[in-house]
């Protein structure tokens, strides 16, 4: 059963929906409440767009389930005067902490129990919130991008010099304007190859539009490349102090893998590997159901959870 509703972020208004976990009456005896995991999307994402599979599993499983659109995409409002698709990588963050003040509050919830979920861009958020916060118990972090600089580098070797070059014009422009008062200059999120976006490697067009829900938009401001060439969660790996799952795609060219795993054990983390491109982890892609099995499993080493449903993972 999934329920919308609402939280603030700083003043901003952030569409969330609930998912809550089936009814067990042994569960209700014995438990307070049920832990909840939070989800953070990637990229110009939305909880529609790719996350929902996640969370309807966890909460199947006997969790509860918390997603969440960051401030200027999908259901959520803008910050006052700032225009929407702009990625504020601070914002976000900040986004997810308020998300995790409102999931404790939520009804059947064990607000002592907490569990951040990241995929991409939010897999390394979750990173941050984490090493921030005293009150989360464990961490997975799904094809996470934690160093935006070993991205640029990865981009090198999947792009021509002159795309890049273009790429870093338009963020440039866009950022200027930005400056100025201006609205930025906006690209798409996803392209084909050789066509004008923020990722344009092949498949990814066919494998974003795979996912995306109605409220999602192929549109995001250019400048978005130079903010994530600041963002370097891998960072505070070394400060969790709680368990965390990072899922990686050996053959990621959107992530880098090698900073992954830098940040990995930097941070002590389980780590499981999967053959496969940056989304074969979604849903409808060979490598999903595992990716979900593992992650409950993971869960139920590190949780109480009283559900018949929440069996360990095969392999």
């Amino acid at each position: 059963m999934s329920t919308v509703f609402d939280f603030t972020s700083a003043g901003v208004r952030c569409a969330a929906t609930h998912f809550a976990p089936p009814v067990v009456e042994e569960r209700a005896r014995l438990e307070t409440g049920a832990p909840v995991v939070v989800l953070a999307h990637g990229l110009a994402g939305t909880q529609d767009a790719g996350v929902f599979p996640f969370a309807e599993a966890f909460a199947a499983a006997g969790l509860h389930a918390v997603t969440f659109d960051y401030r200027g995409f999908g259901g959520s409002d803008a910050a006052d005067g700032e225009p929407r698709q702009v990625v504020s990588l601070a914002g976000q963050v900040a986004d997810l902490h308020a998300a995790v003040d409102a999931a404790k509050c939520l009804p059947g919830v064990d607000p002592t129990r907490v569990v951040l979920w990241g995929v991409s861009l939010g897999g390394g958020h979750v990173v941050s919130v984490a090493a921030e916060r005293d009150d989360i118990t464990a961490v997975v972090s799904v094809v996470p991008m934690v160093d935006g600089l070993a991205a640029a580098r990865l981009a090198t070797q999947h792009h021509r010099p002159s795309q890049l070059l273009a790429s870093t014009g338009r963020g440039l422009a866009s950022a200027f304007r930005r400056k100025v008062g201006r609205r930025p200059a906006m690209i798409p999120v996803v392209a084909h190859p050789g066509e004008t976006g923020a990722l344009t490697l092949p498949g990814a067009y066919e494998d974003y539009l795979a996912i995306a829900g109605p409220t999602w938009r192929n549109e995001i401001a250019a400048d978005v490349v130079l903010e994530l060439g600041t963002r370097a969660p891998a960072k505070a790996a070394s400060r969790l102090e709680v368990p965390w799952l990072v899922q990686v795609a050996d053959f990621d060219r959107s992530a880098p893998l090698q900073a992954a795993m830098k940040a990995a054990v930097a941070g002590r983390a389980e780590v499981r590997h999967y053959p496969g491109d940056h989304f074969d982890l979604f849903a409808g892609k060979p490598f999903h159901e595992p990716a979900v099995e593992h992650a409950l499993h993971f869960l139920l080493r590190h949780l109480t959870v009283t559900s018949p449903v929440l069996e360990p993972a095969r392999g």
